[in-house]
């Protein structure tokens, strides 16, 4: 196996160096050597996600009240209580069934969603180029990119020919990266590299494959997700719940028995009573009615065009207080489009969007994103460079930061037109207007991708760059990817319904705090990637608190401040779709994708919205809550009801002289009274419920049982001695 070269190190290293590391050479690698590579290193691809039945199955039986169920029906088949076993074994595998049918079609549908066509890549063998699968491409292979092309592999860029790439997927960034062949000053700067997963968005180039599989930074990011991700909140509570249950039912079991033997009853009858009572206390619908309850949601959310992968989420989306979303594509509409053009002083200058388009070498479809945007901007048709003719051009590149144009117009005059980056711009203007430096940082402090504009007159008839030289300022251009029409009503609608939106972004922070604020979000506060990496997790909990943007951070630092977020037990979300989001998604307790997102994005993702847009998501949190509302009836009707019974037959029990309740009849009336209960997942919740978050509150729980229960047991006992002193019941009669 070759050594490993590090994408970061390959970046700044000279060309020469990094072939020689790889042992390859300007013409590629021969045939023979790319398959002992190959042999060697094993195929560029990542662990595949599969859906399996078993997978599925094992998440529906982990649960802690069906073990409590099991363990019951093993007891009473054990102990010739057959009828009893068959009614618990019956409830458990309807319980089973109706969560693994539901939860193994999302899953497929899901995969289904996926890209499963092979793709090829144009590769240098033996020093001529051919098609070769990606999965067979090994480090040290040289590759052809091309317009629209996939990255198939980490490389170090050989060639470039106005290369940019969109890397989105991995970044977060809406705009893309110019690439070189150049070596770049520090290995943090990866304008020399392109990275599995992303996209050729202009331009041509040649790499050289330094990582593949898991061993570029996608496959990285893919391998995070191997870590089992803790237990939901919902899970939980419910494992707490479960807890108290058998803490309850041994106190009862223990106590009864005892009594009984003391009292001379026979052994074997006093343990089949006090199983009874303990099997008596557990609700034994609740997993069927929450698996009833969740299945019913999923299908009202499919309508609403939310995907649930995992039934249980479900409940944990309408518990949420803390959501954590990207803004490029959430927020924002994900593309670039022109804004104003204005003059040195902030002034609209409307007549500078025709010069600049003199130097503009995109068209309404390809070409700089920038660029494009300008032939995209209300108003612009081909028509605004009639009477000017191109005589000369000189393409934008990343020495100079700028592009140039020579242009005639109709009268023979000609100037020249120069376009880029503003601090380039403005180094090669004779004078600098007074009001633009200010009018440039108002326009930063914005949040706007700013573009200068500066023109001369001249007699020449060719260009070189020594002639962008003397120009005259003549404005801004200014550029913003745009607020959703429905963002601000959608992030109002969740802050409604109490839940703290937080934006986790790899762009700039002031950006992302200028479209939080002009979408109605107040900024608490803005951490950088770099000033989260330099705080403990205590001290980074304590600054989640009064944060809103966290910028510039790493996939891993997403996952890091979800993680954190969580350990104050509040129900935390992530909305994601790229790359970079997969480990974050694993390690929420609702981890939410879209359909268009990277496939490690939906894999690791328990719900996947099919439009991404947060109002479809607020959609989804009202459903949640309805569900996890009408549960929480069952549970409270139930425990208390049950409680009272059992209370009623081991208080009985100490002054009858016989069992007031058979085992079996313990078990038919429990069962009789649950399936009229089988309704409550289709019962209407107030409104003042679905507005506030709901979580598992087991004390009250609890209270509500030894409260509720015990009332009812009154008309028990009264029944007992209307029966006895009234009616003198004999056993039989009982």
């Amino acid at each position: 196996m070759l050594p490993v070269v590090e994408l970061s190190w390959s970046a700044s290293r000279p060309l020469e160096d990094v072939l020689a590391a790889l042992h390859t050479t300007a013409d590629g690698l021969t045939a023979e050597e790319a398959a002992r590579r190959l042999a060697t290193d094993g195929p560029n691809v990542l662990a595949d996600h599969t859906v399996t039945a078993w997978q599925v199955l094992l998440r529906q039986v982990r649960s802690p009240l069906l073990l409590l169920l099991a363990a019951a029906a093993i007891i009473s088949a054990f102990t010739g209580g057959g009828t009893d076993a068959a009614i618990i074994g019956s409830i458990v595998a309807l319980s089973v069934g109706l969560g693994f049918v539901n939860e193994y079609r999302s899953e497929r549908a899901v995969a289904a969603l996926h890209d499963s066509l092979r793709h090829e890549a144009d590769v240098w063998r033996d020093g001529t180029a051919r098609r070769v699968d990606v999965r067979d491409l090994v480090p040290g292979d040289l590759v052809e990119l091309h317009l629209g092309d996939l990255v198939p592999a980490d490389g170090r860029v050989v060639k470039a020919v106005h290369l940019e790439c969109d890397e989105a997927v991995l970044t977060g960034e809406s705009l893309p990266m110019a690439k070189t062949a150049d070596a770049v000053a520090t290995d943090a700067e990866l304008s020399s590299t392109v990275s599995m997963g992303t996209i050729v968005h202009q331009g041509s180039g040649r790499m050289v494959v330094v990582g593949t599989g898991a061993r570029t930074a996608f496959g990285g990011i893919a391998a995070g997700l191997a870590e089992i991700p803790a237990e939901t909140s919902f899970q939980v509570g419910l494992r707490s719940f479960s807890m108290l249950l058998v803490k309850v039912a041994a106190i009862l079991t223990t106590s009864i028995f005892v009594v009984n033997v003391v009292l001379s009853r026979g052994l074997i009858e006093a343990l089949l009573f006090s199983l009874a009572i303990a099997i008596g206390i557990t609700p034994q619908l609740l997993p069927a009615i929450v698996s009833l309850s969740l299945s019913t949601g999923a299908r009202q959310l499919a309508r609403r065009k939310v995907l649930v992968k995992r039934l249980v989420t479900i409940e944990d989306l309408g518990n949420i207080e803390i959501l954590f979303t990207d803004k490029t594509g959430t927020l924002t509409e994900g593309a670039i489009t022109f804004s104003v053009a204005l003059d040195a002083n902030g002034e609209p200058a409307p007549s500078l969007l025709a010069t600049a388009l003199l130097c503009d070498e995109a068209t309404a479809t390809s070409g700089n994103a920038l660029d494009v945007a300008l032939w995209n901007a209300p108003g612009v048709t081909p028509a605004v460079l009639d009477g000017h003719t191109r005589l000369a051009s000189l393409p934008f590149d990343h020495d100079r930061q700028r592009a140039s144009v020579l242009a005639k117009s109709s009268d023979g005059t000609m100037q020249i037109v120069v376009k880029g980056a503003p601090e380039a711009v403005l180094t090669c203007c004779a004078g600098v207007p007074s009001g633009a430096p200010a009018t440039l940082e108002r326009l930063f402090g914005e949040g706007a991708r700013v573009v200068a504009v500066a023109a001369r007159g001249t007699t020449d008839t060719t260009l070189e760059a020594a002639d962008e030289r003397d120009l005259i300022f003549l404005g801004f251009l200014t550029f913003v990817d745009r607020p959703k029409a429905d963002a601000a009503e959608s992030i109002a609608l969740l802050q409604a319904l109490g839940i703290q939106v937080k934006i986790i972004t790899g762009d700039n922070g002031t950006v992302a705090a200028t479209v939080c604020r002009g979408l109605g979000l107040e900024v608490l506060g803005v951490l950088t990637g770099v000033q989260v990496a330099a705080m403990d997790d205590d001290t980074l909990h304590e600054a989640i608190g009064h944060t809103t943007v966290f910028a510039r951070v790493s996939p891993d630092q997403k996952a890091r401040i979800v993680k954190v977020a969580r350990r104050t037990g509040v129900d935390v979300a992530f909305l994601g779709d790229g790359v970079n989001d997969a480990v974050a998604l694993h390690a929420a307790d609702v981890g939410i994708s879209v359909d268009r997102a990277a496939d490690v994005a939906k894999d690791a993702a328990d719900i996947v919205l099919l439009d991404k847009s947060l109002a479809v998501l607020a959609d989804g949190v009202m459903e949640g809550r309805r569900i996890f509302a009408n549960t929480l009836k069952y549970v409270l009707m139930a425990t208390s009801s049950n409680f009272g019974n059992m209370f009623s037959a081991a208080g009985a029990s100490l002054f009858l002289t016989f069992l007031p309740m058979l085992p079996s009849q313990i078990l038919l009336n429990n069962l009789l009274y649950d399936v009229g209960q089988l309704t409550i997942p289709t019962d209407n919740v107030d409104d003042e419920v679905l507005r506030r978050p709901a979580a598992w509150d087991i004390r009250f729980v609890r209270r509500f049982m030894v409260t509720f229960g015990p009332v009812s047991s009154l008309f028990d006992f009264g029944t007992f001695a209307v029966l006895l002193w009234v009616l003198h019941a004999s056993h039989a009669e009982f």
